[in-house]
């Protein structure tokens, strides 16, 4: 079964004003179907095969070379021979077609930084994550409850293949660190950084302490910051900052740590159903984690680059979500299913703290209708998938 991804117009779009086009993000999350589907007519070349990848190391012109097309090539996993970048700035200027190179890429660093040096000017850089809920939900396979589809997660795998959940994302976890984290970082003991990643699980959507996660890992800061920048860069976690214009100092400058996909950080918590993820201690950071990542979905989906935050001041008031716009847009993420007055509390702290005039203010919850209220917009979590179009007006 095929899944129309969001992300498809972008990449139609750009392929036809820039000679190379890069598709980055997470293991998994459907970079290579995507680009076959849409490049039909380009040679296919992994870079995950080891003798494809030797050839490619040791003679990229020539590797080049021998894949002659009208037409382009696509190379998966480029993270895995970043030397082939400046041999394909010499083709690009040469053959001057557009959409001619398609790259993919599942560490965002190592793209990136080869990136920066060669192909400035001449790439379009587009994230793919695992499935939205409006992708899930236009393809009719989204739960009908929230808990449901946090602890399945938005892998395609977790809708399309027979093979069970948590196998699913145990596998994903053996793989990772079995196969990108060494390639990526010499990292001395794996179990050690297997039981790093159960406790950035166990801190989702609390704010990073390294020094904290250090000491309950047995290593030291320094390394507990390089292991966090290990995870955001293959899109295992993202940080989200806390936000601060126009209020001078805050609380904190530390982010807070949530999960690319909710049912890894389940896995990862050893949550082996939706009736368990119903009781967990979690389950309202995990709510948050898979709402505030569908918002950020939503904006790469577009190709906007991502403007979201959380806020705090200076005596602990908080807020889940700010999408700083303009007008900034306040949004608040409860896990219970009835809407309750004091659902709308920490809006309320915002409003009269900020007395930001023409302010959007939204409730997102895990009830199955939406209202408009005078305290806020509330959006069912299922709604909240096309919260950024709403809001811009799309």
């Amino acid at each position: 079964m095929i899944i129309k991804r969001q992300l498809t117009e972008t990449i139609i779009k750009v392929a036809t004003q820039f000679p190379v086009v890069a598709i980055v993000g997470p293991r998994q999350s459907g970079k290579t179907t995507l680009a076959q589907q849409h490049f039909p007519n380009h040679k296919y070349i992994s870079l995950e095969d080891f003798d494809t990848r030797a050839i490619a190391e040791t003679d990229p012109r020539r590797f080049l070379n021998d894949y002659p097309t009208a037409q382009g090539l696509i190379l998966d996993e480029i993270q895995h021979a970043p030397q082939l970048l400046s041999y394909i700035q010499t083709i690009v200027d040469r053959e001057k077609k557009n959409g001619f190179f398609v790259i993919t890429g599942s560490q965002n660093f190592l793209v990136d930084e080869s990136v920066t040096q060669t192909l400035a000017g001449r790439i379009a850089i587009l994230t793919l994550f695992p499935l939205s809920i409006s992708e899930l939900e236009e393809a009719k396979l989204l739960p009908e409850k929230i808990e449901d589809v946090i602890y399945k997660g938005s892998y395609p795998r977790a809708y399309t293949d027979s093979t069970s959940i948590e196998f699913l994302y145990a596998n994903y976890i053996r793989t990772y660190v079995e196969r990108d984290v060494r390639q990526i970082k010499n990292v001395e003991s794996l179990e050690t950084f297997q039981r790093f990643m159960r406790l950035c699980a166990g801190r989702i959507g609390q704010v990073q302490n390294l020094s904290a996660l250090g000491n309950d890992c047995g290593i030291d800061h320094k390394t507990a910051k390089a292991w966090i920048n290990l995870l955001q860069a293959s899109y295992i976690i993202f940080l989200l900052y806390p936000y601060y214009r126009n209020f001078g100092k805050t609380l904190t400058k530390a982010p807070k740590i949530y999960f690319v996909d909710t049912g890894l950080a389940c896995s990862l918590l050893n949550i082996r159903s939706s009736d368990n993820l119903q009781e967990h201690y979690l389950r309202g950071n995990l709510v948050q984690s898979f709402i505030i990542g569908d918002i950020l979905k939503q904006q790469h989906n577009l190709a906007l680059r991502p403007n979201i935050y959380f806020w705090r001041d200076h005596v602990g008031k908080e807020l889940d979500l700010i999408i700083d716009e303009t007008s900034p847009i306040a949004i608040e993420i409860k896990a219970g299913k009835t809407i309750a007055r004091d659902f709308f509390k920490e809006l309320s702290n915002w409003q009269e703290i900020t007395q930001l005039k023409n302010n959007n203010r939204y409730l997102i919850y895990g009830g199955d209708t939406s209202h408009t209220l005078p305290q806020a917009e509330v959006r069912s979590w299922k709604s909240s998938g096309t919260l950024i179009k709403e809001i811009l007006g799309r």
